[in-house]
C-alpha cells in the first residue's frame, strides 16, 4: 500500500491514463504508449493510427514527450563558511527515450528530484555564501551537468535548473545588511575624499596657471618697457655723446683749443683731489702728487698720442699752407701756471 501510494503522484503526472485495448486505438501527439505483448515489450505506438491485438497486447505505459516542470521541495544546505541556507528550485525535464523512462527507473521523477537535491547540497558546500549569489548561473549550470549524468541511462534529459529562492538564517542576514551598509559608507567617503582632492588639485592647477600668466604678462610688459624706455635711453646718451664729441672736436680744432684742454684737465685733476678721504680711509695716492704740472703733461703727450696719427695723415693728404703761428701748448701751460703762482 505505502509503495502504490508512493507510485500514485507519479502515474498521474507521468501518464493520462492508461487505455483499455479495443484492437484499434488513436494516439495523441507528443505522446508515447509503450505495448507489452504478453508480459513482454513489444513496441512503442506513435501518433495516430494503431492496432493492437485484443487480450494479448497491453498498455503498460504512458509518456509524455512534452516538456516537464518539477518543483523541487525546499531543503537545507550549508556552505563552505558553515552557513546554513534554505534554498529550493524548479527542473525543466523531458523524455528522449520512452523505453528507457518505463524500464530504467521505478519513478522518474522521485528520482530525478533527489538526484537535485542531493547534487544541489554538494555544490553548495564548495561554495561560500558571497559566491553562493555572486554564481547562480554557474550553480544552476553545475546541478545540470550531474543530472544529465546519472539520468542518461533513464532517458531524461535535464534541460535546465533555476533556484527559485535562497532563505538566509535571521542573523546572517542582519551582518549581511550591516555588512552593506559599512561598505556603502566606505565608498561614499572615499568618493567624498576623491571629490576632495579633485577639487584641491584643480584649484591649485588653476592658481598655478594663472600665476604663470601673471607673472609672464609682467614679465612681458617690462621687456617692452624696459626695451622701449633703454633703447630711448641709449638712443639719446648716444646722440648726446655724438654731439658732445662733435662740439670737443670743433673746440679742439679751434685756435688755443690744446690749451683749453689742458686747463680742463688741471682742474679735473685738483678736483678729485680735493675728494680724497671723503667717502673712505684708505686713500692710494701716486708718487709725484704735488706735481700737477707733470701729471698735466702726461695727460696731454697721452692726447697727442692718440691724435698725432690722425693728424700725420690729415697734413698728408692736406698740406698746410702755412705754418701754425700760435704757440706750443707746454709753453701755453708753464704762462699759465706762472701766473697762477
Amino acid at each position: 500500500l505505502k509503495r502504490a501510494a508512493r507510485l500514485a503522484p507519479a502515474l498521474c503526472r507521468w501518464n493520462s491514463g492508461l487505455p483499455m485495448n479495443i484492437g484499434v486505438l488513436f494516439v495523441p501527439q507528443q505522446e508515447a504508449w509503450v505495448v507489452e505483448r504478453m508480459g513482454k515489450f513489444h513496441r512503442i505506438l506513435e501518433p495516430g493510427l494503431n492496432f493492437l491485438i485484443p487480450l494479448l497486447d497491453r498498455i503498460r505505459y504512458v509518456q509524455s514527450l512534452k516538456e516537464i516542470v518539477i518543483n523541487v521541495p525546499e531543503q537545507s544546505a550549508v556552505t563552505l563558511d558553515n552557513v546554513t541556507l534554505q534554498i529550493d528550485g524548479v527542473l525543466y525535464l523531458r523524455v528522449m527515450d520512452p523505453y528507457k523512462a518505463s524500464y530504467g527507473v521505478e519513478d522518474p521523477e522521485y528520482a530525478v528530484t533527489q538526484l537535485a537535491q542531493t547534487t544541489m547540497r554538494s555544490e553548495l558546500g564548495k561554495l561560500s555564501l558571497d559566491r553562493v549569489f555572486r554564481e547562480r548561473e554557474s550553480l544552476n549550470a553545475s546541478i545540470v551537468d550531474a543530472i544529465n549524468q546519472a539520468s542518461d541511462c533513464w532517458g531524461i534529459r535535464c534541460l535546465r535548473y533555476e533556484i527559485k529562492d535562497i532563505h538566509v538564517p535571521p542573523r546572517v542576514k542582519e551582518s549581511m545588511q550591516m555588512q552593506v551598509e559599512a561598505e556603502r559608507r566606505k565608498r561614499a567617503t572615499v568618493l567624498e575624499s576623491e571629490g576632495t582632492r579633485e577639487s584641491a588639485i584643480n584649484v591649485a592647477e588653476g592658481q598655478k596657471q594663472a600665476q604663470i600668466l601673471a607673472s609672464e604678462a609682467q614679465k612681458a610688459e617690462q621687456i617692452n618697457k624696459a626695451a622701449g624706455r633703454e633703447a630711448n635711453a641709449m638712443l639719446v646718451k648716444a646722440r648726446a655723446k655724438a654731439e658732445a664729441i662733435q662740439l670737443l672736436a670743433a673746440a679742439l680744432a679751434q685756435q688755443h683749443g690744446n690749451a683749453a684742454a689742458s686747463l680742463s684737465v688741471a682742474e679735473q685733476y685738483v678736483n678729485a683731489f680735493s675728494k680724497i678721504a671723503k667717502d673712505s680711509n684708505t686713500v692710494l695716492l701716486p708718487a709725484n702728487t704735488g706735481d700737477v704740472t707733470n701729471m698735466v703733461a702726461q695727460a696731454l703727450g697721452i692726447y697727442t698720442t692718440l691724435t698725432k696719427p690722425q693728424a700725420v695723415k690729415t697734413q698728408d693728404e692736406n698740406p698746410p699752407a702755412h705754418e701754425d703761428s700760435h704757440p706750443p701748448a707746454t709753453e701755453v701751460l708753464k704762462a699759465e701756471q706762472g701766473s697762477s703762482s
